[in-house]
């Protein structure tokens, strides 16, 4: 290959962003090829809906991105490995990455505190990357030595301890699990990508030819989900993630492993082939939502694993709107943080965690067990809804104080029951002005809150939007 197109290549490999790999219309590339914003399900609506009710009454959950990439904070011997995606990255060779594994010790791991930092966010459940890419589980895996148990001086379960962690404290517990990547193995093809380069390992296992999914599939992702779903109680998601060369009997195959040993847990539709019971976004929140289940999962800075010296930490404000914002078009925020080769969890992070945390305390209602909005978005906000055997409530989420105190609801000809600020007790009835194009409510003259102040509607009887 000439230097010239050799070295162009190269700048195009490095310019792709950190925290996922782009297709060139910026999507992220996921490797699932199969999959898109469609599900293809045998079961009753009914039977999916079911399993899906805690799921989708959530709405806010913990992604965890923690393994051997973390130990320098994806640095490898003074060289930027750019993501967790750094084995990728820097081409290490299997048997120099398994040394990062030597020094992993991660003693200040306390999955109580973890849960606990969750819990007071207002996250409903959580989820740890229990293996990524690199191949290697950070559970104890009886099927493949390559695990944190068998090959670190911790020689501890993070899976087992957070999912006994979560269970204590009333969270739901999930686990993330790489598919149809893992750099480890000498069977994981994948195809050609938009930027020419494969996201399989090639300089370890050059002939991409000589693999075989199969094997790898047999030999190491049945056991594994075998293990995940029969050695920790219950698996409240599986968060399948970049199915590439699998076919769509093994992906089936798989679903039907899951819903023999946990009929009730949760699988998102990375599994490939539109199976699934939700749909995901990454690091995006569609404009129009989705009517299918779905959830977008996000980064609290510009990575998803521990980056040293990422300091672009998202501020407070953005968190929780971004929150309302999925809410409002039915989706849920999977919100992640990176831990540290010690087993911390960044102070900037549980800052804002916290903070979120204060404005779910009082705003809570109008996130959990919510639905969509039946509005068009607003200038001003956001809205999400509940309807009970009484009613309809709407939450209006307000962004932008208006300096008027006027909020306006176009499309909403209803008679309103009653319309209250939702932090302010004892609570004082607010004026609301019905017309044929919709309804103004009449507010104080401050925010109750800068980032986002909650109006609350409630209707009696149907509800007619003329949008």
């Amino acid at each position: 290959m000439p230097t010239t197109i050799r070295i162009s290549l190269i700048l195009v490999w490095l310019a792709a962003t950190t925290f996922a790999q782009t297709n060139p219309d910026g999507t992220a590339d996921t490797g699932d090829l199969h999959g898109g914003q469609k599900l293809s399900n045998t079961e009753s609506p009914e039977a999916v809906a079911k399993r899906l009710q805690w799921w989708s009454d959530a709405r806010f959950g913990m992604f965890i991105h923690w393994g051997l990439y973390a130990q320098d904070g994806c640095f490898w011997k003074g060289k930027d490995g750019q993501s967790e995606h750094m084995m990728l990255k820097l081409q290490i060779p299997i048997a120099e990455y398994a040394k990062i594994a030597d020094d992993f010790n991660p003693v200040k791991f306390n999955a109580d505190e973890w849960v606990r930092i969750a819990k007071s966010a207002g996250m409903k459940y959580l989820i740890l990357t229990a293996k990524h890419h690199d191949g290697f589980a950070m559970f104890e895996s009886p099927s493949d030595d390559y695990n944190i148990v068998k090959r670190t001086p911790f020689k501890r379960d993070p899976v087992k301890e957070l999912a006994a962690a979560c269970h204590k404290q009333g969270l739901k517990f999930g686990v993330y699990y790489s598919y149809g990547r893992d750099w480890h193995d000498p069977d994981v093809p994948t195809d050609v990508k938009a930027d020419g380069f494969r996201r399989s390992n090639t300089w370890d296992f050059p002939d991409e030819d000589k693999k075989d999914f199969a094997k790898y599939f047999e030999r190491k992702v049945k056991p594994q989900v075998r293990e995940l779903l029969t050695q920790y109680g219950p698996i409240d998601v599986l968060w399948f993630d970049t199915p590439e060369k699998n076919t769509a009997a093994q992906s089936r195959e798989l679903l039907d492993l899951i819903r023999k040993l946990q009929p009730d847990c949760v699988v998102n539709s990375r599994l490939g082939y539109h199976l699934g019971d939700y749909t995901v976004e990454e690091q995006t929140i569609p404009a129009d939502g989705n009517p299918l289940p779905w959830e977008s999962c996000m980064t609290l800075n510009g990575h998803w694993g521990y980056k040293k010296d990422d300091f672009n930490w998202k501020p407070t404000s953005e968190l929780v709107r971004n929150l309302v914002d999925i809410a409002s078009k039915g989706g849920n925020f999977l919100l992640n943080v990176g831990p540290t080769g010690e087993g911390v969890i960044p102070a900037p992070s549980i800052e804002r965690l916290h903070e979120v945390g204060d404005w779910m305390k009082i705003n809570g209602e109008a996130i959990y067990g919510t639905t969509a909005s039946p509005f068009k978005k607003f200038d001003w906000g956001r809205c999400t809804k509940k309807v009970t055997a009484d009613g309809t409530t709407f939450y209006l989420h307000v962004f932008d104080w208006p300096k008027d105190r006027k909020i306006f609801v176009p499309g909403l000809t209803n008679k309103i029951d009653s319309a209250a600020l939702l932090s302010v007790y004892p609570k004082k009835p607010l004026k609301t002005i019905p017309t044929s194009e919709g309804t103004t409510i009449l507010v104080p003259e401050a925010a109750p809150d800068k980032i986002s102040s909650t109006l609350v509607l409630k209707i009696k009887g149907p509800v007619t939007i003329r949008n």
